[in-house]
Order: structure tokens, then C-alpha cells, then sequence
């Protein structure tokens, strides 16, 4: 994908000489890699005046050429030029902005949201003639929307992700631990292709499910718990996650079953939301008014989804406070969960691609069923 690389750093060019600098220096990681495709640890991405720079650090025990030869493993178009450190210890952002005074230029924007202070203080230092400016989030409002390429990566990566799990169910699951279980999922994941978990994959058996971002134990699948599951595959960098509750051993309780249906609508109320326009609160609060009219007003996550990618949680966010709209092509997942403390909860949780209704509406990559089993 040479020139789709090649064709987000001009846009990204666009928008800060429009703002008034004539170079630019990008070091999130994410972003280096949605720019350039490549992301050694540690690099940065200099926009320069006369040419583009992706400039890093050399490790201990490499040489410069060894270490750019790896670099350049890859390397997405002939407009980026591979730029390693001639000695390691040094700052490839101190160096990028030094290369930057270098091409003549007299202002340099740089992700403010990113560096630190030091950091900051010593790109300055290091070249005082810079006017240095924030380029904001423009690298990030550039990544919401997916191109079709993006998507198929996400796509692949839902697929590993519902085949792990449907392994995992067809197991035999009481007495083994929720540490166990997270473990054989993410060895799993990687066992279909998977460049590696998306994130900490979450088990919660009894009064543990449901809970959002839970750590898993020690404690042994019981009959009759409720067991949540939430993981994700990462597939050629690109993120994505599912969750799903089921039952153990034997026929669910009554409470369960309520519980279960109540976060199944709040969740399918949520997906029927994401058409392109509407508001991201809008769509949280689909999902939260449903949980809100049951009395579950106390303890709800604070958003009800958010954008996924490069990172597992990026914009946009589907949250009561959040402004913009969602536009077409976002991959977004809808979460929605309650936990009871003390008896457990339920959690389900889908990555979708917003469509518009005449192509469908959205596109559920996440699907493994969400009908309440008994395992």
C-alpha cells in the first residue's frame, strides 16, 4: 500500500501548512504507522519541506546499517526516506527536529498530546529557530475513517478472534481457572494468525462476570456461574474485540435470564443506532436508556463503545458527553454490561462497521452468536 501511505501524509501535509508550518513531526506510534506503515520502536516521522523522514534510534549491538536494513523492512513508497541515528542513546525527536531546522524550515508542529515535557523543552533546545506549534489530533481525526484495506484487516481479525472462542466453548470448562481460560484463548489467537492479543484478554466466572476490564484469577468455573469473555485479535496491526456471557453447567436462573435480556436489547438498541449521521451520544444513549428504564442508573461504563484500529480504543467515543457524528466505514464496537456485585453480570460486546441502510446497514464482523448458552 505504497500510495495509500504516501497519500495520508499529503493530507496530513495539507492540513498544517494550512495552519501556518512548514513541517511536522508525528511521534504516537499509531501514528507513525498509519503514515508510513512501518513503526521501528521508537520512531518518528518527520514531514519536512524537501522530503519525508522516518527517523529512529539504534539498538545496542546493531549497526546503522543493520538496524535501518530492518527499518526499512516493508518500507511503504520511495518518498519516505529511512533516517537511523548514527549512535544510540539519542532522541529521534530531538534528532527529527534538528533535521527539520536542517531543510530550512522556520516552524515545526508536533503532537503536544504526546510528548513530554522534557521531551518538549528539549526539541526546543535543540533547535531554537523553530516556531514550534500543535498539530492537535489531526492524525487521529484522520484515522476514524477506514478504507476498505483497513477494514479487511479488522474483518480477518474478528474471524480469529470468534473462532478462538468458539474452540474454547466446545471445551469442557468447569474447575479451570479464569487465569487458565485467558491464556488458552490468547495462545489461540495467535495459533489462527493473529499477530497477538488485542488486549488483555478478560475472564470473569460468578461474581466476577460482567465486570468491565476484569483481571482474571484463580477462582474455577462453577455450575450455574455466569462466564464472561471479552478478547480481541490483532491482525497486521489493526484491532478489534468481542464479548460475550454464557452460562454454566446446567439451565440459566430466572435472574439470568432477565438480566440477559435486558443487556441484549440495551446492546441491539445500540447497533440499530449507527447510521452515518447520527450523534455519537445519540447511539450511547439508545443503549443506556434501556438499562436506565430497567433501574440500572448506578455502575454503567461510562461510554457505551468507541472506535477501533491501530489502538483498541480510539476515536470516535460513544459516550453522553461525546460530540460529532458518525460518518461511514468507522469501526466502532457496542458494549454494553451490568454487574451486580456480589452475584455477577453480563456483558456483550461486538465490533461493527458503520454502513450506511442502502449497503445494509452495519456490518457485524464480531459473530459469534449472543444467544444465552448453557456450557
Amino acid at each position: 500500500m505504497p500510495e495509500v501511505h504516501e497519500t495520508r501524509r499529503a493530507r496530513l501535509r495539507d492540513r498544517v501548512n494550512a495552519s501556518g508550518s512548514a513541517s511536522a513531526l508525528v511521534t504516537r506510534p499509531a501514528n507513525v504507522r498509519y503514515l508510513t506503515g512501518v513503526a521501528p520502536p521508537g520512531a518518528v516521522l518527520l514531514l519536512g519541506r524537501t522530503e519525508d523522514l522516518l527517523v529512529h534510534g539504534t539498538a545496542p549491538g546493531t549497526t546503522p546499517a543493520t538496524t535501518a536494513t530492518a527499518a526499512a523492512d516493508g518500507r511503504p513508497d520511495e518518498a519516505l526516506r529511512i533516517h537511523p541515528l548514527p549512535t544510540p542513546g539519542g532522541d529521534p525527536a530531538v534528532a527529527a527536529a534538528d533535521l527539520a531546522a536542517a531543510q530550512g524550515a522556520d516552524s515545526l508542529a508536533v503532537e503536544e498530546h504526546h510528548l513530554t515535557v522534557a521531551r518538549h523543552r528539549a526539541i526546543g533546545s535543540v533547535a531554537p529557530a523553530l516556531r514550534l506549534s500543535d498539530v492537535g489530533g489531526a492524525v487521529e481525526q484522520l484515522r476514524v475513517i477506514k478504507d476498505e484495506e483497513e477494514i479487511s484487516c479488522l474483518r480477518i481479525g474478528a474471524e480469529i478472534a470468534d473462532q478462538a472462542l468458539g474452540e474454547l466453548l466446545e471445551s469442557i470448562l468447569v474447575g479451570r481457572t479464569e487465569r487458565h481460560l485467558a491464556l488458552e484463548l490468547e495462545r489461540r489467537l495467535v495459533d489462527h494468525g493473529a499477530d497477538g492479543p488485542a488486549f488483555r484478554t478478560s475472564v470473569g466466572t460468578g461474581p466476577h462476570s460482567g465486570r468491565r476490564d476484569h483481571r482474571p484469577t484463580d477462582r474455577r468455573v462453577e455450575e450455574g456461574d455466569f462466564l464472561s469473555v471479552c478478547l480481541g485479535a490483532t491482525y497486521h496491526g489493526y484491532r478489534c474485540e468481542i464479548g460475550r456471557t454464557f452460562v454454566i453447567g446446567t439451565s440459566p436462573a430466572d435472574w439470568q435470564i432477565e438480566l440477559y435480556d435486558l443487556v441484549f436489547a440495551s446492546q441491539r438498541a445500540g447497533r440499530q443506532a449507527l447510521v452515518p449521521g447520527a450523534a455519537y451520544r445519540d447511539v450511547d444513549r439508545a443503549a443506556r436508556q434501556v438499562l436506565d428504564s430497567a433501574g440500572y442508573t448506578e455502575g454503567l461504563p461510562e461510554s457505551t463503545g468507541h472506535g477501533v484500529g491501530l489502538e483498541i480504543d480510539e476515536e470516535p467515543q460513544l459516550a453522553p458527553a461525546a460530540m460529532g457524528k458518525l460518518d461511514a466505514c468507522v469501526p466502532v464496537t457496542v458494549e454494553p454490561g451490568v454487574h451486580l456485585p456480589g452475584r455477577g453480570g453480563v456483558r456483550i460486546d461486538d465490533t461493527l462497521v458503520v454502513r450506511p441502510e442502502a449497503d445494509g446497514g452495519p456490518e457485524l464482523l464480531t459473530i459469534t452468536t449472543k444467544e444465552l448458552l448453557a456450557l
